[in-house]
């Protein structure tokens, strides 16, 4: 598994040309050779390429929002431009998150989708929250859509801290989606003395990385995507290097 950084940590740092082709400089130098593009300024799809390519950056996934999927041959050609395989939805539409039948139903709608970015030679990939493991007649949100998703198609991205968030075992998730998963979202989870949760770097949180990780490897997850949805009193960029150094430790690059 190669390691990439997730741009939405550094989202606040990403909203002119400007700005992205001084973050992807930064990324480059603390370690990182790879981004997944999420949380990006306005910007041409030829020019972020190109700020890309001048760091030697690979874009080796995207969170994209759910109205650009009804635009499906710009999302592709998007992809194309940027020579990125896999398309990502960060996180289900509220409409869908009610029931049961909302979750077959974008189920089946995402299928769908799927099918078309396979033929551009592309891959769908679903990143969860905690949300989806709300039950609906004993079946999560989340086994809904494993079960009634087309598994040539759809894919997953799971973000492990919320997997944990959700009451759920990561590893369990992890072996779960074999077959169905190239790109993770690797994030720990701390607890302070007065018992607030928090988004922590990769190894310094109650995360069991070594059983992540293997189980990782194990299913054949191309990318692990560090990602920190609140750094809090610390810079975003020290926590994403703070996350790498930890991950080069465990013998990941």
């Amino acid at each position: 598994m190669k390691i990439a950084a997730q741009l939405y940590t550094l989202r606040d740092f990403l909203k002119t040309p400007e700005d992205i082709a001084a973050t992807l400089k930064k990324v480059k130098q603390m370690g990182y050779d790879s981004v997944q593009v999420s949380g990006v300024g306005p910007i041409d799809s030829a020019d972020l390429k190109a700020l890309a390519d001048q760091e030697q950056l690979t874009i080796c996934a995207t969170h994209i929002g759910y109205p650009e999927f009804a635009n499906i041959d710009e999302v592709i050609k998007k992809h194309q431009i940027w020579d990125c395989k896999y398309v990502g939805l960060g996180g289900l539409p509220p409409e869908y998150r009610t029931s049961k039948e909302g979750y077959a139903a974008f189920a089946k709608e995402f299928s769908e989708i799927g099918r078309k970015l396979q033929a551009a030679g592309l891959k769908f990939i679903y990143h969860n929250h905690e949300f989806e493991f709300v039950k609906f007649d004993g079946r999560t949100g989340m086994d809904i859509l494993f079960e009634e998703s087309d598994p040539e198609v759809f894919d997953f991205e799971l973000d492990l801290h919320w997997v944990q968030a959700g009451g759920a075992n990561p590893v369990e998730w992890i072996r779960k989606v074999e077959g169905r998963m190239k790109v993770v979202h690797l994030k720990d989870w701390a607890v302070t003395s007065d018992r607030e949760r928090r988004f922590a770097e990769v190894g310094e949180g109650t995360m069991n990385f070594p059983e992540i990780l293997k189980a990782c490897d194990d299913i054949g997850v191309e990318w692990g995507a560090v990602e920190q949805d609140n750094c809090y009193d610390r810079n975003p960029f020290d926590s994403l290097a703070i996350s790498l150094a930890n991950l080069h430790k465990m013998g990941y690059k």
